[in-house]
């Protein structure tokens, strides 16, 4: 099995910082483990490494004599490789930490090796709520998003406001299931019914025969259950089957930025859609979302999972500091986390619970009219904001083994 390794740099002590004693160089290693490659590749892949260095830069840690290595990877969005990776980092390379992780799949496998190894593992870009469910632990944090988060903002806002029939389009794996099964919870709690469910495999190549099952069944919601792009493909077929400009309202319960951007607003137009993290939000995400393009060199803004990512890195490096640099212990790792106060620029006031749950707003978006957008990137309007701890499930009802009774 071909393992493929991305890039390996190190951010290190360099001339400016050579006066400083070498006892008290402090070294430490993370992995970044995404999608570099495929359908998830735009809005986690390299955007991700570059996230993860500039919060490196961030940090302070440079100035004060750390010695911090990234190495990155490609998981191919398939379990068994980034589970093969990650034993690799943790017991060959001296990766102390892994980050991104998107593809459900990948993540649940890599936090158990994280929890095998005593290492650490930060869900930056992986959905489901699982993580800090039944499969939590004590030596991961999913930072983001999760599924949970998704229906509870998308699948509740769009029932009250009178989609009460729901038909999904999914993706079959473990994300697809996650996604569906919370938003179903979301809609029934709030009154609405489920009329269908279809699925389909990963990078399916053809959508028609699922969106026809949409059309037909008169649900008035057709939520795609997908991300990357499968929910870019699945919607622009949507939009040549005329869902777009039906009567049937579309919900995209995960779709990054990028894909938006790739749909173009005359087909996204319109769409529902949930995210933690917007570059416009406010004067912090905009001043991030300028160095972002200027660093990755064309123009671009961060998704919410590469802003995540940063976010995610910057509170694990204050941990390492709070730990003097030791994170040979994950499980120390991820309780200094939890210790510490999680006041964030790009994602605003929460914390990091007892299941390994970062909070913090949730928003829900329409995309904008092509009238209405001033620019390339002005693609969202913010229908409305959840309170982290209103957003994310709460501790009582996710099966955690860390919270007990």
């Amino acid at each position: 099995m071909k393992l493929t390794v991305i890039a390996l740099t190190t951010l290190a002590v360099g001339g400016m910082f050579a006066s400083t004693a070498l006892s008290q160089e402090k070294r430490i290693k993370i992995g970044v483990l995404e999608d570099q490659s495929g359908l998830y590749a735009d809005a986690t892949g390299a955007g991700s490494t570059m996230a993860t260095r500039m919060a490196i830069e961030d940090s302070g840690l440079l100035e004060k004599g750390w010695v911090i290595d990234i190495v990155a990877a490609d998981h191919q969005n398939r379990a068994d490789v980034g589970s093969n990776l990650a034993r690799q980092w943790f017991d060959a390379d001296g990766v102390d930490a892994i980050v991104g992780l998107g593809s459900s799949s990948v993540s649940l496998a890599v936090s158990e090796i994280a929890r095998e190894k005593n290492k650490t593992a930060i869900v930056t870009s992986g959905g489901t709520s699982d993580l800090t469910g039944h499969a939590c632990n004590a030596n991961t944090v999913h930072w983001t998003y999760d599924t949970y988060a998704l229906a509870k903002s998308t699948g509740s806002a769009i029932t009250e406001a009178g989609g009460g029939s729901w038909f999904f389009i999914a993706a079959d794996y473990a994300f697809g299931e996650a996604l569906v099964r919370d938003t179903i919870t979301a809609v029934e709690e709030a009154g609405g019914n489920i009329v269908g469910i279809v699925r389909h495999p990963l990078s399916a190549p053809d959508y028609s025969s699922y969106l026809l099952q949409a059309q037909a069944s008169g649900a008035k919601v057709v939520a795609f259950a997908n991300a990357g792009s499968d929910a870019t493909n699945s919607i622009k077929q949507a939009a040549e089957f005329g869902l777009m400009s039906s009567d049937q309202t579309m919900a995209a319960l995960l779709m990054f930025i990028n894909d938006v951007h790739a749909l173009g607003l005359p087909t996204a137009q319109g769409l529902n859609l949930t995210s933690t993290f917007y570059w416009d939000l406010n004067d912090d995400t905009r001043a991030f979302t300028a160095r972002y393009a200027e660093r990755m060199g064309f123009d671009t803004v961060p998704s919410m999972p590469q802003a995540g990512t940063y976010s995610g890195t910057l509170h694990l490096l204050k941990a390492a500091e709070l730990l003097d640099g030791d994170l040979s212990d994950g499980v120390k790792v991820v309780e200094a986390m939890k210790q510490l106060p999680k006041s964030d620029p790009l994602f605003g006031e929460g914390e990091v619970r007892i299941d390994g749950r970062a909070t913090h707003p949730v928003y829900l978006f329409k995309a904008k009219t092509p009238e209405e957008s001033t620019s390339s990137w002005d693609l969202y309007e913010l229908i409305g904001t959840v309170p982290g701890e209103e957003g994310f499930r709460p501790l009582d009802k996710g099966n955690c083994p860390l919270v007990g009774n």
